[in-house]
């Protein structure tokens, strides 16, 4: 037999190509939004994916206020958190939410589908959600993702 080797390449935070994506969620389904979202930041998208490296992208989230729940999730559906003392249970909706801080609607749903570890964490730092269609960074000059059409 020759000597061909196929080796499996693994990604290494050297070696990884990050880039910067907009999106804007303009009428876009929260979910189906946020799952698109947490595979970019994860990397799954890409070739060279490798589960447990920082190889997704930065992503800009534009326009986080004008996103879109089906149904009657709008008002039905419940954000519970707890305070950690007795009683300290609260329930909010999304129409709470978005009344007060628009874009932790977006947040919490990407947060949601990303690994519950270090990875994870550090992942959710890529993720950049802005109220409006104004956002700082430009510099980055970032490419323009159209979930719309998908």
């Amino acid at each position: 037999m020759d000597t061909l080797s196929y080796k499996t390449i693994s990604a290494n935070k050297e070696t990884v190509n990050k880039e910067w994506v907009l999106i804007d969620a303009e009428g876009l389904v929260l979910g189906r939004l946020a799952s698109e979202v947490a595979k970019m930041l994860r990397g799954k998208n890409k070739p060279n994916f490798t589960p447990h490296v920082d190889c997704g992208d930065n992503v800009i989230v534009i326009n986080a206020e004008k996103v879109v729940l089906t149904g009657k999730k709008m008002s039905d559906k419940q954000y519970v958190r707890h305070s950690g003392y007795p009683g300290g249970q609260r329930f909010q909706n999304p129409l709470e939410i978005l009344a007060k801080y628009p874009e932790r609607l977006v947040e919490k749903a990407v947060k949601g589908m990303l690994p519950k570890n270090k990875l994870g964490r550090k992942l959710y730092g890529n993720l950049h959600v802005v109220i409006g269609a104004e956002h700082k960074y430009a510099a980055q000059q970032p490419k323009i993702v159209d979930l719309k059409t998908k």
